[in-house]
């Protein structure tokens, strides 16, 4: 398929085929015999120079276990260009490092008057980046082709509002394809309702990525297996039962019901200790944060075996 599409574009456009790619748009490709690894290695350092961090102390997660942020109304200002500066620099990195993906969610909240405690989690993230500049995905030959999905809320987590954190990735070929760590758009009444529209929003990605691997000639003909781990909210995608859990639940995030019924995807309850999906909703510990990394496959290029 791929020699024919690159015959079709050289007969039609003046093209010369330079061989397996290996850096695109600040992405570092490696294709070796055991697999592929991506990375922004060349991209964070450019970074972390950027923001004069290159010779920072390094530390081991990029943000303190059971922290909160707040607005911080009565916070020293800081300098608001520079900091959305270092957050759209963080953005771009999370393109093949999930593990940034909750802090710089999280980070990305205050853009609009940014204090001193804000930037000091910021500049966490970057010695945490000085750190694991050589981090990335690494995806290996002959893994599972099975895509499977981790969905997890943080039930109420922000400390101004009240409202929850989405969580999912997708996993292909043991290593992450897909992941998002987002505010949900309402006020939860319950871990079942969060738990249930952070399901919803997971869903709406696999049915996206079922299209894509089929075009790809890479069709999922089994339903797509969602970890969670919130037993009401797996009862309640496969029987809607009005109670005081879900009655408040907005009628648009109940289409997961309608996949499930259909088999496009499969809820499946799974331990907290298992979920991976947990690295986006929350701080973890450190050995937590580092066993839910190695899960996604994120690791270091020279020590792959």
């Amino acid at each position: 398929m791929f020699e024919s599409f690159k015959q079709s574009m050289m007969d039609e456009f003046d093209m010369t085929d330079l061989g397996k790619m290996r850096y695109f748009l600040g992405i570092e490709v490696l294709q070796r015999e055991d697999g592929i690894f991506i990375n922004q290695r060349r991209y964070a350092q450019e970074v972390l120079e950027r923001f004069s961090m290159d010779q920072c102390n390094s530390v081991y997660n990029p943000i303190v276990p059971g922290s909160k942020l707040t607005k911080d109304e009565d916070g020293v200002r800081v300098d608001g260009t520079y900091y959305k500066q270092i957050v759209g620099s963080l953005m771009y990195l999370t393109a093949t490092r999930p593990d940034l993906m909750f802090v710089v969610s999280l980070i990305s909240r205050y853009m609009e008057q940014p204090t001193e405690t804000h930037l000091q989690t910021a500049k966490r993230v970057l010695r945490y980046v000085k750190g694991t500049v050589g981090f990335g995905v690494f995806y290996k030959k002959g893994g599972t082709e099975e895509l499977v999905g981790y969905t997890d809320s943080d039930y109420a987590g922000d400390q101004d509002d009240r409202k929850g954190t989405s969580g999912y990735v997708f996993t292909l070929s043991s290593g992450a394809v897909s992941w998002s760590s987002k505010k949900q758009p309402v006020v939860t009444l319950s871990t079942t309702e969060a738990e249930f529209i952070a399901a919803a929003s997971s869903a709406c990605q696999a049915v996206w990525l079922r299209r894509i691997l089929e075009q790809l000639n890479h069709g999922q003909y089994k339903p797509t297996v969602i970890h969670c781990d919130n037993v009401s909210a797996i009862k309640l995608s496969k029987n809607l039962v009005m109670h005081g859990r879900s009655k408040h639940i907005d009628v648009r995030f109940h289409f997961l019901r309608n996949l499930v019924k259909n088999e496009v995807v499969e809820l499946v309850q799974c331990s907290t200790q298992e979920k991976i999906a947990d690295i986006l909703t929350k701080p973890l510990r450190l050995e937590v944060f580092v066993k839910m990394r190695d899960l996604m496959g994120i690791c270091e290029c020279p020590g792959i075996n």
